[in-house]
């Protein structure tokens, strides 16, 4: 039973020191004509584990002194102690708060923090001077690491400059916290190695002692590096700063490799790996510079433009060649996808140099059946099945999204029909504002249109809504309605009756050009049928008459007296329309002079 207990607590042991650690991983990548250096110091008073004394200092300093014409773009400071961590300090008097904190552990009662922050801003500020750290205190934590060895506290700051006499070359800054004894490995990618001549490595290590060197061998790609006699070759991290040659840095590691028959032209990667038979060793930062000469495509979709009902999208993108090292050549492919199936292709136009971009936009039509919120992916170095043409710094930074929302207009809501008065010749006159009463509107925000194409172009409104004729019967008119963001469509149709006509009361035949014929409005040309009689006060007929044939008063039945106009009097008619929506109108007419 003792047995299965021990092998849980070994279990749980070992998960419980598994959540520390964080591996080392890119951070951020430089390419140009970019360098590195990097100072640091101690807070311990003395390498530990000898006997000395268990105390350690809460402030120390170190001298920055560049040249005139390093320029520097970027500085991170790295600090890390034993404990769970001292996360606010000061530099030069100015607090720092830790950004980004990593952790690692010996065992259950041995843990140890770092901590990052950017303070490029202060490095560009101050430029060359003494630095010092303060209100870094650990002063009530390190007395339980003390009899084991592992107090320390200490700080280091890279500084990543620029300088145009240099080789455009890629330096690559890598963090985390990993840790041996025995064996660590590390893999750095994101490499493009294609000159390794002076090609360095550089390491921020802690708790390195300089007493303990069994077996603490560093190889790079299986080959064993040295820095004799600073960093000898069976102990790497010795409290050193290789780039000032400082030996007093206990209990932490400021050291630079060259590593230019280490790595291949072609590389992509590198292994580190790191053995040690005693002393225990974290890794904090490594930073690799390598010669590079390769563009760096990356593409941003800045605009888009959606239609109303159209599944075309136009897309206003540009591509950019910032971290690079070479010009990205024109005809650089670029493909869009829509949930992995292209639907666009492209291509740059012009040669991009260094840190310039160009731009240009496409249009990309979706399928009719997609869902209207959508993602739009964009690649460029993509030759539309997701593989490129071009060799750059960064492969993993091709690729950017936009979201998207499709304009749907809603269906077509019908309404009632107009109904218009039978004018002649199946033509009436409409107010089209009367079909659209149930509506709330704006007039300005309302249009009539005769087709569905004229409405989506918007061309070729009906100019006059309240007073439009017809052109056909039935006619179908179609109203389009701003409606943010887009817009909704009514559709009605204009229909014809024949309304009872109008029968005057009397008219005159004089020739005077005034009321001269028994006018019955709403007849002609809409009753076509229709059969008109008059009749005089004895019940003869005097005039038979139809569509082709209205009465200006004349007889034209009868033996006698056809040509001739009637008396003056009062006579009878019977109008048949034929319309069988009507029975025959009877009435009388008076004829006067």
């Amino acid at each position: 039973m003792k047995r299965v207990q021990y092998i849980l607590c070994l279990l749980l042991f070992f998960a419980t020191l598994s959540v520390y650690a964080q591996d080392i991983s890119l951070y951020q990548q430089f390419n140009g004509r970019y360098d590195y250096t990097a100072i640091g110091n101690t807070l311990n008073t003395a390498e530990n584990g000898f006997g000395g004394s268990c105390s350690i200092l809460t402030t120390s300093s170190a001298d920055l002194n560049l040249s005139s014409n390093q320029n520097v773009v970027a500085a991170f400071l790295y600090w890390a102690g034993s404990g769970n961590g001292d996360l606010d300090i000061a530099i030069n008097g100015i607090p720092i708060t830790a950004q980004r904190t990593f952790s690692d552990a010996l065992d259950i009662t041995r843990v140890f923090f770092a901590a990052f922050a950017d303070i490029t801003d202060i490095i560009t500020t101050q430029g060359n001077t003494t630095y010092t750290i303060s209100d870094f205190d650990l002063t009530t934590t390190i007395a339980p690491y003390c009899e084991s060895g592992t107090n320390f506290g200490g700080w280091a700051i890279s500084i990543i400059y620029e300088d145009t006499n240099l080789p455009l070359n890629q330096l690559n800054v890598y963090d985390g916290l990993q840790s041996v004894p025995t064996l660590l490995n590390i893999n750095l990618d994101n490499l493009n190695v294609l000159d390794n001549e002076d090609a360095k490595i550089g390491f921020i290590a802690w708790e390195g002692d300089r007493g303990l060197a069994v077996n603490e061998q560093l190889t790079i790609n299986g080959n064993l590096i040295s820095n004799f006699p600073l960093n000898p070759a069976n102990n790497a991290f010795n409290g050193t700063n290789s780039f000032t040659g400082a030996t007093n840095l206990y209990n932490m590691d400021i050291d630079v490799y060259n590593i230019q028959d280490n790595i291949n032209i072609g590389d992509t990667s590198a292994t580190i790996t790191l053995t040690s038979g005693q002393d225990f060793v974290m890794i904090n930062n490594i930073i690799t510079v390598l010669n590079s000469q390769l563009p760096d495509a990356t593409i941003s979709i800045d605009n888009n433009i959606v239609n109303c009902g159209d599944n075309s999208i136009e897309l206003f993108y540009t591509v950019y060649n910032n971290n690079s090292t070479d010009i990205l050549p024109a005809n650089t492919p670029i493909a869009f996808y829509l949930d992995g199936t292209l639907i666009g292709q492209s291509q740059t136009t012009n040669d991009l140099a260094i840190n310039s971009s160009e731009s240009s936009s496409i249009s990309v039509t979706v399928p009719d059946d997609v869902d209207p919120s959508l993602t739009i992916v964009a690649i460029v170095d993509d030759n539309g099945n997701m593989t490129g043409t071009v060799t750059e710094t960064n492969e993993d930074n091709n690729i950017t999204f936009e979201n998207i929302e499709l304009l749907i207009i809603p269906d077509i809501t019908i309404l009632p029909n107009l109904i218009g008065c039978n004018e002649g010749f199946e033509i009436s006159t409409y107010n089209l504002y009367d079909a659209v009463v149930s509506i709330n509107y704006n007039e300005e925000d309302i249009a009539f249109y005769n087709s569905i194409e004229d409405l989506e172009t918007e061309s070729n409104n009906i100019l006059i809504p309240s007073d439009y004729n017809n052109t056909s019967s039935p006619e179908t008119i179609y109203v389009r309605l701003v409606s943010p963001p887009c817009y909704e469509i009514f559709q009605f149709d204009l229909t014809i009756e024949n309304c009872p006509p109008y029968i005057p009361e009397a008219f005159s035949p004089n020739e005077d050009n005034y009321n001269d014929w028994f006018n019955i409005q709403g007849l002609y040309n809409i009753f076509t049928e229709h059969e008109l009689k008059i009749y005089n006060r004895y019940g003869d007929v005097v005039f038979q008459g139809n569509n082709d044939k209205p009465w200006f008063g004349e007889i034209n039945r009868g033996l006698n007296n056809r040509g001739n106009t009637v008396p003056i009097g009062t006579y009878y008619y019977i109008l048949n329309l034929n319309d069988p929506n009507y029975q025959p109108m009877v009435g009388w007419v008076y004829v006067n002079y």
